[in-house]
């Protein structure tokens, strides 16, 4: 998400060198630039001319302190306005009720609503130790009942059973009855949705809001809709009393527009954002780090935050022993760093959260090639045997056709695989002698985006 808006105002708010003070004459063809950049994104129009005068107002006779240029000066008005508009600060869910907690969940059809309610649910087990049942309202989609059962036991989640011929109403009563019972700590309801929004669904929500007074209910959007989104959660704000927004499939939108805009249109905060199909692909949404992202300076709080969740630190601890012993990194070790990837989102997740990385560069690792390929390097590790993961170098003629054969592959890609095995290991045994992590560093510098720290 956001890649093109990044794109976009990193070259408008670079062309500003050489000024003493910002002033309306050498900051008006940047702000032009930066509005424009805005509606590319599909940020909407109410919303853009508000930025933009906010940011004008901030920014004239702003004098550019020390070394800082006017670009760099204004980028960090930019920077606050664009806290400013998402929300200032990250609005936590309400927990701090009497258990069970009822979360409520709202959308159109195809937002993601029954894929957020299990990700929701497993962050809430897996971070804040909570027990969590689920329960679907939505007796119209076929089979959304079968699919929330399914995801439920994927995330280990309760799941409460209900059917076709039931009340929408009656459901979400009998679920808050049997959450209390089996003294689950929250419970999130999953209601119908619609293609387009209609008074019967908006009824039927509105009498499950009144029949639960839920804790939180939150409008989940799908984020490629733009502004679109934003105008939809109005309209259910204005039946709803939301706590929130969800926006989903934010992998795929290289806009960013509805993050922009919900905030602003609705006055409710956005509280997650969620991409792709996998139950651990929801982030809580920090409005200061999105900023950082948005102007290209990365967003190292969430990288580190991510791989404090999601890394396996026993084996990461275990290879920093190895290769500190000065032992060699196998292939067994290429293939845990492979999956430890995978579980922080892969490659693309990860680049887009260092600094100074452009949009371009962001763009081609989240290229499904790169998905790919790993998953094709992970097979062929797969199909090796212990021995030969362990020494690569026992790997002739006849165990890369075994190999490739093993795993669909061809022996071009183990010749590649090994190529690039030998590759870490020489920068593994780098890193392990003596000052060589600082050397290595020395030695990558200048070769690093501008603004990555050294």
């Amino acid at each position: 998400m956001f890649e093109n808006l990044t794109d976009r105002l990193s070259g408008t708010l670079k062309n500003l060198r050489g000024q003493g003070r910002l002033s309306e004459d050498n900051i008006r063809e940047s702000l032009r630039e930066v509005r424009m950049a805005l509606l590319e994104a599909d940020v909407a129009l109410p919303v853009v001319k508000d930025f933009i005068d906010g940011v004008r107002a901030k920014a004239l006779g702003q004098e550019v302190i020390g070394s800082l240029s006017p670009g760099q000066a204004l980028i960090k008005v930019v920077n606050d306005e664009l806290v400013s508009i998402m929300g200032e600060s990250q609005a936590a869910i309400d927990l701090n009720r009497k258990p069970p907690v009822v979360v409520l969940m709202a959308g159109l059809q195809g937002s993601g609503k029954t894929t957020t309610v299990a990700k929701l649910a497993r962050r809430l087990r897996e971070l804040d130790r909570k027990s969590v049942m689920v329960a679907s309202a939505d007796v119209y989609r076929p089979a959304a009942i079968d699919q929330l059962q399914t995801l439920a036991e994927e995330v280990g989640a309760e799941f409460y059973p209900s059917h076709k011929d039931q009340n929408p109403v009656a459901i979400a009563q009998e679920a808050v009855a049997a959450a209390r019972k089996s003294a689950a700590d929250v419970l999130i309801i999953d209601t119908a949705g619609r293609l387009a929004i209609d008074q019967q669904m908006m009824d039927e929500i509105r009498a499950i809001h009144d029949a639960v007074d839920p804790a939180e209910t939150l409008f989940v959007v799908d984020s490629m809709t733009g502004q679109d989104a934003a105008n939809t959660a109005k309209v259910f704000n204005d039946t709803l009393p939301l706590s929130g927004v969800v926006l989903t499939k934010t992998d795929g939108d290289a806009r960013g527009g509805a993050a922009l805009s919900v905030r602003h249109i609705t006055g409710k905060p956005i509280k997650f954002i969620g991409s792709g199909e996998k139950t651990d692909a929801l982030e809580v949404f920090h409005p200061d780090r999105i900023a950082s992202r948005i102007l290209g300076m990365g967003d190292i709080l969430s990288l580190v935050e991510q791989a404090q969740e999601k890394v396996d630190h026993d084996k990461a601890e275990k290879l920093a022993r190895k290769v500190k012993r000065g032992r060699g990194f196998d292939l067994e070790d290429l293939r845990d760093q492979f999956t430890q990837m995978e579980k922080m989102g892969g490659l693309g997740s990860l680049v887009e959260k260092l600094p100074g990385m452009g949009a371009g560069v962001t763009q081609a690792m989240q290229n499904p090639a790169h998905t790919r390929q790993m998953k094709r390097m992970v097979a062929i590790i797969d199909s090796m045997t212990p021995l030969e993961r362990r020494k690569p170098e026992l790997i002739n003629g006849s165990r890369k056709r075994r190999v490739a054969q093993g795993s669909g592959t061809q022996i071009q890609d183990i010749n590649r695989l090994l190529k690039q095995h030998k590759q870490m290991q020489r920068m593994m045994k780098k890193m392990g002698s003596k000052g060589g992590m600082a050397n290595m560093m020395r030695g990558m510098k200048g070769r690093m985006p501008p603004g990555f720290p050294m």
